[in-house]
């Protein structure tokens, strides 16, 4: 296998003016330990665990109403047991902001609902204090259950850090889900209050929300209460006005919780079944996001982190803790890639955001479209760009250094709504590797098993965690036994949590995330990651967009190797592009794939689609795919709302009619 290409090497002036360099300093100044790179940092945060976690709370400084018994009561996994005695609040933390001011401004938002909306420190203090007190008047207190059918707007934070301050429990929808699917997972929890508001703008179309939340009330008997935002067009009736919930006394405070009391559910994408309803509790999340934004993001007092997401994706949770090392928060709603393929570049640049995510789907076609945001505009404050959601291929990776250098770190991770952060990904100590994640995350034992539970280098295998971590679930909500819990993570590697991924790790630490595993490919005993076969057909310039499934053979043969492709069209790829899906192209496609890949991943049939089906955050959705072609029915494997373009399954609809016998 190729060397992959080394993009960027981190220099001792990057480490020292970072967070994570700060917090080596702390280490060697409080408790005497140096580490020669990242890699020994890292042994070090797997291999002394209880530690390394509780260096993050000192570092940070993390306020405990009640003194814990031990960092780590037990190891056993599930059922790891943190702080044991140790009570806390995540929304007090959020608000004292690692000490921001208040003249300072926390949140900023654009929208294509409304002008872009600016709120400081001590306002967003103040609308918490408020709504606090609101939800307090409603009968809200701890262990409750506050829903939010809303979009990521500043409303939305302020509910949800009242909420987490009152010790309730925070469940959240984007508004473009339907009533089923929101019901789907809202029913779940059994809410007692619903924020939610009337409509919203998506690019230059208004949408009108307020029949489809009737339905969500009418499907959640357990509702007292609806709080009505005043977003888009319209009115909700029956509803509590914001401003009236907001209009009482400030009540500042935060109640202390156990470290484990559940701060939110979040829902997985339910394009296997029923959305399972993980539970995340208020001392792991916490620990969490300040290691992570911190050591990895390199975020810190007076940053500001935007990162597009709705509120249904784990990266809206993750994005609000941007409030916990002091940055401010760039908030966007809408379409993003509204009026052009420029929006995202054009906000960061006036926003002055210090960290930009961005899905590799968006890096990759900035790059098929020659934009040049460097040159385009100013992003002098931007030092990090992270990627997330789906595998980014190698030339996203040298499109991005091409566009910035060494100036600014791109920091490609893979994690998931599970732990609601990073497994693997990259940092201000790491290297940059074109095409591979830089590594495991800080406190994260990240491996790849092989069927036999035996760690395996250089080859693919599933993707592990062998030592406990905070941001692990609590477990799913309604699960009183943890039989759901455990058949989801430990049933495959007893006492190994087991993510669901394929990965391979290299010699050198660094890693490729080659899709989900039970997506794998699987021909005469090699296996291939789906993200591997993407990164030589996408690489093609007449292909836009491709899905790779197995159909497996029950009698032990080679089964059947479907490859779909959205071809670039001439209109959109000039020259290079391909309205028509030739002979000549199939040949082309069948040659790169053999000889980049095997002779095995050949494909047995290569047909034409007008679109991928994705989910809402731009995953592929393989698994689905080839549940349709084996005949089940799509009731049974995607839920309603996944998608986000319900058009794409057709042609695989109509494939599979085609293909079941007469």
């Amino acid at each position: 296998m190729t060397e992959p290409l080394i993009l960027r090497t981190p220099t001792d002036e990057t480490l020292r003016r970072s967070e994570l360099g700060r917090y080596l300093r702390h280490l060697d100044e409080a408790r005497g330990l140096r580490f020669a790179d990242y890699g020994a940092l890292h042994r070090w945060s797997v291999s002394d665990t209880a530690e390394f976690w509780s260096s993050i709370r000192e570092f940070f400084g993390v306020r405990f109403a009640a003194p814990e018994r031990a960092v780590l009561g037990s190891r056993v996994m599930p059922g790891a047991e943190w702080f044991p005695g140790a009570t806390l609040n995540y929304a007090e933390h959020a608000l004292k902001g690692a000490g921001a001011a208040d003249a300072a401004t926390a949140l900023t938002a654009y929208s294509q609902t409304r002008d872009r909306v600016d709120v400081t420190w001590g306002e967003l203090r103040d609308q918490v204090a408020r709504a606090r007190a609101g939800l307090r008047g409603l009968g809200v207190g701890p262990g409750d259950r506050v829903a939010a059918y809303l979009p990521n707007i500043p409303e939305t934070v302020v509910a949800f850090l009242a909420t987490a301050s009152l010790g309730a429990v925070w469940a959240s929808c984007a508004p473009e889900f339907g009533a089923r699917s929101v019901v789907d997972r809202f029913a779940q929890i059994e809410p007692t209050v619903l924020f939610a508001a009337p409509g919203y703008r998506y690019g230059d179309k208004d949408v009108d929300r307020r029949g489809t939340v009737d339905e969500i009330r009418a499907g959640l008997p357990t509702l007292r209460a609806v709080v009505a935002v005043a977003y888009g067009t319209g009115e909700l009736r029956d509803a509590v006005g914001w401003d009236d919930l907001l209009a009482g006394p400030a009540e500042r405070g935060a109640e202390p919780v156990p470290f484990d009391h559940p701060l939110c559910v979040l829902f997985s994408s339910g394009t296997t079944g029923r959305p399972k309803p993980i539970v995340h509790g208020h001392g792991g999340i916490l620990l969490e996001h300040l290691k992570n934004h911190a050591l990895s993001w390199d975020l810190g007092p007076g940053d500001r982190m935007l990162w597009f997401t709705t509120t249904a994706w784990m990266m809206w949770n993750a994005l609000v803790s941007g409030l916990l090392v002091g940055s401010g928060l760039v908030l966007i709603d809408g379409n993003p890639l509204f009026p052009d393929l420029d929006a995202q570049w054009r906000i960061a640049a006036e926003s002055g955001a210090t960290l930009m995510g961005a899905s590799p789907g968006y890096l990759m076609a900035c790059r098929r479209a020659g934009l040049e945001p460097v040159r385009a505009y100013d992003l002098s404050a931007l030092r990090q760009i992270g990627a997330a959601g789906s595998p980014l291929p190698p030339e996203g990776y040298r499109w991005v250094h091409e566009q910035f250098g060494d100036r600014v770190l791109l920091n490609v991770g893979s994690g998931g709504t599970d732990v609601c952060g990073g497994i693997v990904q990259g940092g201000p100590w790491q290297l940059v590797w074109a095409g591979e994640i830089s590594g495991p995350a800080l406190g994260v034992a990240a491996a790849a098993f092989d069927d036999e539970g035996t760690e395996v280098v250089g080859e693919l295998g599933e993707l592990v965690i062998t030592v406990p971590m905070p941001s692990m679930p609590v477990g799913f909500w309604g699960d009183d036994d943890g039989s759901r819990y455990r058949a989801a993570y430990f049933d495959t590697y007893p006492g190994v949590w087991r993510h669901g991924d394929w990965a391979r790790f290299a010699p050198t630490g660094s890693c490729v995330v080659a899709g989900r595993s039970d997506a794998t490919l699987n021909r005469g005993g090699v296996r291939l990651g789906t993200a591997e076969f993407y990164r030589v057909v996408e690489e093609v310039p007449e292909i836009a967009d491709s899905l790779v499934v197995h159909l497996e053979d029950p009698s032990g043969g080679n089964g059947e190797l479907l490859l779909f492709v959205v071809l670039s069209g001439t209109e959109t790829a000039g020259a290079a592009g391909a309205d028509v899906l030739d002979a000549a192209l199939r040949a082309r496609l069948v040659a790169e794939l053999r000889g980049a890949l095997s002779p095995r991943h050949v494909p047995d049939a290569i047909t034409a689609v007008p679109a991928i089906p994705r989910n809402r955050t731009g995953k592929k959705l393989e698994l689905p795919v080839k549940r349709i072609l084996l005949g089940a029915a799509v009731t049974d494997v995607v839920g309603p709302d996944v998608l986000a373009d319900p058009a794409s399954l057709d042609p695989f609809l109509a494939l599979a009619a085609a293909r079941r016998p007469a």
